[in-house]
């Protein structure tokens, strides 16, 4: 919808009041702060027609008015139009995206932690599954016990799973060097759907390979089928001694949230390719916001960051952390093709 000038100035700007120390929404806070040249009464007026617009809301007849999921939705849009990054404090992104000897899960950890000190909001990472993955090298490695461990080197860091199988490691080393050199640069779906068509030269090349085959293609399809959630909760003090009662309401709502995998994995859902966001309308005020952004690397969807956290909660931070981070994807993406 879109709104007069005045009616925009007036609902960024209470808003930001509103986020910031939790003030009922009146048109003598609006005069006193923003707009001292405009009437009571006509600034009555714009806030009413906000409120029939389903921007505000009043809780109380006699009191002021709060931002409804709408009024949110409106400034965070707002917010996103030409946002320019401030990222001063996670400059720690870019080495942590550029270390490939750690584990995709390590990865993932990390980047979910720097974001949620950064923001003072529970951060979650979600991973699709690791079939849009790229390899870069594969080793197998022999254990006790008829067992193995395959390890696969991405852009993404490294992904690994056990597996059943009696061969030795000689064995083991010939197959991952041949796999290395067959599908180097597909991705893990690619050499899932054409690793048959590689066998009868394997099996020529490598000793004992049958013993191998059928955990290598049942590993490759569970890594391929994995997601991984990577939940961080830095800030949770901060926000629950926040003392405002709803916000500490939908802080509640919202670590209820973090325990439960299926719901975070439809609320990470996106098809966007920049910073997106939910919001849920309780009555009370006390919904629950996740501003989310696509972790693309080499142009391929890896994975969805998400910040959770009550709706009157700081947008600003959150969408310059976020873009901040998926630009770092960006770069290093151009640092690699060199």
């Amino acid at each position: 919808m879109k709104l007069s000038q005045r009616k925009n100035d007036i609902l960024i700007a209470t808003i930001e009041d509103y986020i910031k120390d939790a003030s009922p929404i009146t048109s003598g806070l609006v005069k006193e702060k923003h707009l001292p040249n405009i009437s009571s009464a006509t600034l009555r007026n714009e806030l009413n027609a906000l409120e029939a617009m389903g921007f505000l809301k009043q809780l109380h007849t006699s009191g002021g008015r709060i931002p409804t999921a709408e009024g949110y939705r409106y400034y965070v849009e707002y917010l996103l139009k030409d946002f320019k990054v401030e990222p001063s404090k996670i400059d720690r992104v870019s080495e942590i995206l550029t270390e490939r000897t750690k584990s995709v899960g390590e990865i993932v950890s990390e980047l979910a932690k720097i974001i949620s000190e950064a923001t003072n909001y529970p951060t979650v990472v979600m991973m699709n599954n690791y079939d849009n993955f790229v390899v870069k090298e594969i080793k197998i490695i022999s254990l006790v016990s008829d067992s193995a461990i395959i390890l696969i080197g991405t852009k993404n860091g490294i992904i690994n799973c056990g597996i059943k199988t009696a061969a030795n490691q000689k064995a083991c080393d010939d197959a991952a060097r041949l796999l290395t050199k067959k599908f180097c640069g597909q991705t893990i779906g690619q050499m899932i759907e054409n690793i048959s068509l590689v066998e009868k030269e394997i099996n020529r090349e490598v000793e004992d390979y049958n013993l191998l085959a059928q955990g290598l293609l049942e590993g490759f399809k569970q890594l391929a089928s994995k997601k991984m959630v990577g939940v961080k909760t830095s800030g949770a003090t901060k926000l629950l001694e926040s003392g405002e009662e709803r916000t500490v309401s939908g802080y509640k709502k919202t670590l209820k949230i973090l325990e439960d995998e299926k719901q975070l994995e439809v609320l990470l859902k996106t098809e966007e390719d920049d910073l997106s966001f939910n919001l849920t309308d309780d009555e009370d005020g006390s919904g629950v916001a996740v501003v989310k952004a696509p972790l693309v690397v080499s142009g391929k969807h890896v994975g969805t960051i998400g910040v959770l956290g009550p709706q009157r909660m700081d947008y600003t931070t959150i969408a310059s952390a976020l873009k901040f981070l998926t630009s770092e994807l960006e770069n290093l993406d151009k640092l690699e093709d060199k």
